[in-house]
């Protein structure tokens, strides 16, 4: 199809240079596009790197214990990623006897894969015909073949996966693929594209109908959250009071400051040193740094609490909003 032998060629001109790209093992794909998931490119490369040195094998991630993944991921958010990788690693271990399964139904069975990652991991580690729909194939797909309906709709994703499944149907499906991702992320951009000096602005819809930036159409209806978290500063000899968080929210089972969280953005009666806004997906964070003097002021808690040494403090994996605290009011943490 002419589509399909267009985008081939420009990718063969214009494709990136990235570590995991050409990766034939299963293990180091599936690695690469968890990472990937939420995360842009230029981040995810040093983590992916530090990964694959430290855990090599499914067995070796397998083994390992949550804390030291956590530790690891430490940075890059999104941490049920982390959990869900841990977790499937095990049920790897468990169900097929150490040996990543091969179909798409069994990777799909595993904790934290979807439909997209089975996808690409059954693509570019087995050489199955299976589209990989991420954001980037769901843009070019709709500009090019004129998708006007909402791509937030399951309807509209399964409209652009029948098509990409009769695209990718007689060549390389890795090729296909990458060659979907690299030119949404490189010529099909969201905003501004190069429609100029597009190879495919001949066959596009978008491109004839002056619809470029109207496409996709993206209707989301996000509610944001916000949340009024309290965190103390305590210090004695040289540690640091810390607590770990439970399993049933953000951040489960990373450490914090002891925190206190309220339903109003009123200050307690405690020093303040700094405040903090951190936004996620779906909820919205306005953090206060209190300093306290000692344990007995502090407001009660089921969490586990303990004393760490400075010099301990980088073995923990804490969320992003308490490290840049951290690491900007507490010069003895190197």
């Amino acid at each position: 199809m002419q589509f399909t032998d267009i985008l081939l060629h420009w990718y063969e001109e214009n494709k990136r240079s990235l570590p995991w790209r050409g990766e034939r093992d299963v293990y180091r794909v599936w690695v690469s596009e968890i990472i990937l998931q939420q995360t842009r490119v230029v981040q995810g490369w040093d983590y992916y790197l530090r990964f694959v040195e430290a855990f090599p094998n499914v067995r070796s991630l397998a083994a390992a214990d949550e804390a030291t993944v956590l530790r690891l991921w430490q940075g890059l958010g999104y941490y049920s990623r982390a959990r869900n990788m841990h977790a499937a690693a095990q049920q790897i271990m468990e169900r097929h006897h150490g040996q990543f399964p091969k179909t798409y139904d069994e990777i799909r069975a595993l904790k934290g894969i979807g439909d997209y990652t089975a996808a690409a991991i059954c693509a570019f580690a087995y050489q199955q015909p299976y589209p990989a729909i991420d954001g980037n194939a769901l843009r070019v797909i709709c500009r090019i073949f004129g998708i006007t309906e909402n791509i937030m709709a399951e309807s509209t994703k399964k409209q652009v996966k029948e098509l990409c499944q009769k695209l990718i149907k007689d060549c390389n499906p890795a090729e296909f693929n990458q060659a979907m991702m690299d030119f949404g992320s490189l010529q099909c951009v969201p905003k501004n594209p190069d429609c100029r000096n597009c190879p495919l602005a001949s066959e596009c819809y978008a491109q004839k109908h002056n619809s470029v930036d109207l496409l996709p159409v993206s209707i989301k209806n996000i509610k944001i959250k916000k949340r009024y978290f309290h965190y103390f500063l305590l210090i004695q000899n040289d540690k640091i009071l810390i607590e770990k968080r439970g399993k049933n929210d953000i951040w489960a089972n990373l450490y914090q400051l002891p925190m206190l969280e309220t339903d109003n953005d009123k200050l307690l009666d405690f020093k303040v040193l700094c405040k903090k806004k951190h936004q996620l997906t779906h909820q919205s964070l306005e953090a206060v740094f209190y300093e306290i003097g000692d344990e007995e002021s502090l407001p009660k808690s089921e969490l586990e609490r303990r004393w760490i040494s400075f010099k301990k403090i980088k073995e923990y994996a804490f969320p992003t909003l308490v490290v840049k605290f951290l690491e900007e009011e507490i010069e003895t943490i190197e």
